[in-house]
């Protein structure tokens, strides 16, 4: 009887912990502010076959517009660098996201920096990104870890530091119809990098680069 109990609490312990797998989405409490508004969004699947929350207007069409204002991607908030993500790394990613956003972008719209270098007559739109967070977080419990004796010993790994961690990158854009002020396309997006071997090792730039692809092939498609 108390190997049938213990095989049970094991069966609906397991439950609990695959329940508690990673989102694939960001989650309402980690929006960061940086959209005016998050209404309207909605879990899609893209082409490369991430999940994101996205908003569209069903008015949209990207064939309308000719020139696209872009810099590059903010850091919001205001940049908080850890023992794991210092300055530097935050700064290598704005820079590198930045450039294949705005390498996608030049192959069908002429990009300005500012509304006012855009010419005359032209039918624009203002894209604004941001990096709004870039962390670690603990793998959830693989297969041949849910049974009860491996999960007490899974849950010891991680609170020592040596599961496996998954990193995140959480990207935020608003595309704005120039002439109307209006928004056009809302995304909110939560980029899964690298693995990392534990919480000791830093997160770098070459974590995303591959995922980053991923999302740069998905916005080539959408502006299609």
């Amino acid at each position: 009887m108390n190997m049938t109990r213990n095989v049970f609490a094991g069966v609906v312990f397991s439950s609990l912990l695959l329940a508690g797998c990673v989102s694939k989405v960001t989650e309402q409490s980690q929006y960061s502010g940086f959209l005016p508004s998050y209404a309207g969004l909605q879990e899609v699947t893209t082409p490369s076959g991430a999940k994101v929350l996205r908003w569209m207007a069903p008015s949209f069409t990207p064939g309308a517009y000719n020139t696209v204002v872009f810099k590059q991607l903010e850091l919001y908030p205001a940049p908080a660098p850890s023992d794991r993500v210092d300055l530097k790394t935050l700064q290598e990613l704005q820079s590198y996201t930045s450039l294949g956003a705005r390498n996608v972008l030049a192959q069908k719209f002429l990009v300005v920096p500012d509304l006012k270098a855009a010419p005359a007559g032209s039918r624009s739109l203002i894209m604004r990104v941001a990096i709004t967070g870039v962390s670690a977080s603990n793998e959830g419990m693989k297969w041949y870890e849910v049974v009860p004796v491996a999960a007490v010993i899974g849950g010891v790994s991680a609170a020592t530091g040596q599961r496996d961690q998954n990193t995140e990158l959480y990207l935020e854009a608003d595309v704005i119809d120039a002439s109307s002020g209006q928004p056009v396309v809302k995304v909110v997006r939560k980029v899964f990098g690298g693995v990392l071997k534990n919480a000791s090792q830093v997160i770098t730039v070459n974590d995303f680069k591959v995922a980053l692809k991923g999302v740069t092939d998905d916005m080539n498609v959408l502006l299609k």
